[in-house]
């Protein structure tokens, strides 16, 4: 993720902190001195949060680790103002399997509510269970109690509604089951922004936004790989394009992006492909160190190859899960074709339209 700075590994896992999350520590530090005039209240307000967010990272580890015992890869975790995310490579899509990633998160926040719970206990002061009031035990241990309430809230893409999903799916086909859960997480949202509203709580309304945006962005994504599946590459993929050479200036990789609407581009010696030009790689090069550069110099190596025969669900998740937007098509060692996120989606279009002709005639 973009703005973000790694600070460790976990089990393997990077742990990333998006640079917003020290205008929020910098925020609360601010806020906590202000009430109480005090530089120790202001430094114990910036470790109460850091403590808070080393929680929800545990949280997110809970999942990744659960999912883990899959074969599910999770590529890294990120520390935003508004929580942690854990970005596994895919969601399983048994049932069973994605209940308990689902719930493995609350349940790291339920281990840790209980252990802090049973230390308070050992104290000889009356324990304060609040998160404006009490100790720092205290409010940790209410905080993490509100983490488990606040999660396993029916808001998909929330763990919450992943459970509702999960539980769905046990009985309805996975996409319907997706679509019921992104309904009800929506519904959840537009509570959030009215208890914002009312409340004058901007937080909840930013939360809102995120539920929503969220809960239709796997509803629809889920839908997209289900039209998708059984359907081969060779059906969707562009078979007429053009190739570059590692010894080509980006000048000639330009002229081939004006003169039609390819935008990305294979890179070839011979029957031999090397990597591929994306055009976001082109134009950055272009500004940095203008166009008399080698494609060789700014291509990707590191790159996703299909095959024609593979379904396009797949190739679509494996795009999807490494966020490309291309893919060349190899077929016994050559290139034969390439797939965009472009072409899959004007594939859907077309076979919609020609279904819906169908059932017209």
């Amino acid at each position: 993720m973009k703005w973000s700075l790694r600070i460790g590994k976990l089990f393997g896992i990077p742990v990333y902190l998006h640079l917003t999350f020290l205008l929020l520590l910098l925020w609360i530090g601010i806020v906590s001195w202000q009430q109480e005039q005090s530089v120790r209240a202001g430094v114990e307000g910036v470790l109460f949060m850091a403590a808070l967010f080393g929680c929800v990272v545990l949280h997110e580890l809970g999942h990744a680790l659960t999912a883990r015992r899959y074969g599910i890869v999770t590529r890294d975790i990120t520390l935003l103002p508004i929580g942690g995310v854990a970005r596994l490579e895919r969601m399983p899509e048994d049932p069973k399997q994605e209940l308990w990633v689902a719930l493995a998160g609350p349940a790291v926040n339920v281990v840790i509510a209980g252990v802090l719970y049973a230390f308070a206990g050992i104290s000889p002061v009356v324990p304060d269970f609040s998160l404006t009031r009490g100790s720092f035990l205290d409010r940790m241990i209410m905080v993490n109690v509100v983490l488990v309430v606040f999660n396993l809230l029916p808001a998909f893409p929330m763990d919450g509604g992943r459970i509702l999903r999960a539980l769905l799916a046990t009985r309805l086909e996975y996409t319907r089951a997706t679509h019921l859960a992104a309904q009800v997480g929506q519904v959840m949202a537009l509570l959030f922004l009215l208890v914002g509203l009312l409340t004058h709580n901007f937080f909840l309304g930013f939360i809102a936004f995120f539920v929503w945006i969220g809960a239709a962005q796997e509803a629809s994504v889920v839908q997209m790989r289900h039209s998708l599946s059984g359907i081969p590459v060779r059906r969707a993929m562009v078979t007429t394009f053009q190739t570059l050479s590692p010894g080509d200036s980006l000048a000639k990789a330009i002229d081939a992006t004006l003169a039609g609407t390819q935008r990305d581009f294979p890179v070839v010696d011979g029957p031999q492909l090397l990597g591929i030009l994306l055009q976001k790689d082109l134009i950055a090069a272009i500004a940095r160190r203008g166009p008399e550069i080698t494609v060789s110099e700014v291509m990707q190596t590191d790159f996703e190859v299909v095959q024609p025969s593979e379904m396009l669900d797949g190739a679509f998740r494996r795009l999807s899960e490494r966020r490309f937007s291309t893919a060349p098509v190899v077929s016994r060692g050559r290139l034969v074709g390439m797939i965009t996120m472009d072409n899959i989606g004007e594939f859907i279009a077309i076979s919609d339209a020609l279904d819906k002709t169908k059932s017209l005639a």
